[in-house]
């Protein structure tokens, strides 16, 4: 067995014995496209050798059906399928593997279409934001990717595998240690080239994500209180990348939680469409903390970049219910702001985090503090 086969081996158990832990009996849905089936297979074999039933949706792009996107009446465009229904509201859990052969793919669907199409898929993703079903979105390596990423194909795989075939017992560990400071705090303050942004997670505690929902993962993350966030952030290290579009230096401004002045370097249309969805899109459903260290560079991948170390990410639109929040929203955009140059996060007013560096955490008094 080759070096390769080895990592695509590692990496399938890694999806189905930890990421979903599929058990006996399951009906496990699978949706990807041709690029992963080396991937693809290895996951089939583990899905098989547990007892449980495999469910291959398979596409030639991303979305799946983007060519009935951008040609169906918008009636059949409000509504899901109703076989397509019940196997959302009866699977036991999903993985999605992206392996796109253009990164770009789906950028030429009107997004009034697009955010239409989403509209009707929101009830039935209620199970995966309120994690009431194992799933896991994650990639194979294709040319595309390494290409979007400034590499080789070689070089990609190299990167993508160091990301995900990682101590995941200990970098869990790390991040619990970060999320106790968190969930001990009421008030967050980013600031960085641009941004100076503060909200609340009073009463809310983070998920930390290690091998489980996405892949490569590697975060701390909050829904923060819907009404809390207050101030201004530029997104000008990197571009907000969403659904085959890249939104070049994004700028938001933020009142009672809701964006209510943005603007963009480019795709700004783009930006202020995605805005409009629905009455929930400009809320801040998601504040992300990347804690993974084999991911040091920007990709304009968004499944990698968030969990960048040292950054953190803010997603407009749909919350974590399980997390408290309450924002509703078709859409789920994560935007990445790189904190390791000149940025720091406060909580209740003390420095943590400078420079994409953890202070180290004493005891004062009767309490835990950052030095």
């Amino acid at each position: 067995m080759s070096a390769t086969d080895r990592r695509v081996a590692a990496y399938a158990d890694l999806l189905v014995d930890r990421c979903v832990k599929v058990q006996r009996g399951w009906q496990v849905v699978i949706v990807s496209q041709v690029a992963a089936r080396p991937l693809i297979e290895a996951v089939l074999e583990r899905v098989a050798r547990r007892g449980a039933f495999p469910l291959l949706r398979m596409g030639f792009d991303w979305p799946l059906n983007r060519f009935w996107i951008r040609e169906a009446p918008e009636d059949l465009l409000k509504q899901l399928p109703s076989i397509d229904a019940f196997e959302r509201e009866n699977c036991d859990c999903i993985i999605t593997i992206e392996a796109p052969a253009n990164t770009r793919q789906g950028s030429d669907l009107p997004p009034e279409r697009f955010a239409l199409w989403r509209e009707a898929l929101r009830p039935y993703a209620a199970r995966v934001f309120r994690h009431e079903m194992p799933w896991v979105i994650c990639q194979h390596p294709t040319s595309a990717l390494a290409q979007e990423a400034g590499m080789t194909l070689a070089q990609f795989e190299t990167f993508f595998y160091g990301s995900v075939l990682i101590d995941w017992d200990a970098l869990e560990r790390e991040m619990q240690g970060i999320a106790v400071r968190f969930d001990a705090a009421d008030h967050v303050r980013v600031v960085g080239a641009g941004t100076d942004l503060t909200f609340s997670l009073a009463g809310r505690r983070g998920r930390v994500s290690g091998a489980s929902t996405n892949m490569p993962s590697g975060e701390v993350f909050y829904s923060p209180l819907e009404d809390s966030a207050e101030g201004v952030v530029a997104f000008s290290e990197y571009p907000a990348c969403y659904q085959g579009h890249q939104v070049g230096g994004a700028r938001l401004r933020f009142e009672a939680g809701r964006v209510v002045e943005a603007s963009a370097d480019s795709d700004e249309a783009f930006l202020l469409t995605m805005l409009d969805t629905d009455e929930g899109a400009r809320g801040l459903g998601e504040f992300g903390i990347g804690c993974n260290p084999g991911i040091q560079i920007h990709t304009r991948n968004p499944l990698f970049d968030e969990k960048m170390d040292g950054t953190i990410h803010l997603a407009l639109g749909q919350s974590y219910e399980d997390l408290g929040g309450t924002n509703q929203s078709s859409i789920h955009w994560d935007m990445v702001k790189d904190l390791r140059k000149g940025g720091r996060i406060e909580l209740d007013g003390e420095v943590v985090q400078e420079n994409g560096q953890w202070k180290p955490l004493v005891v004062r008094g009767n309490r835990l503090s950052a030095r």
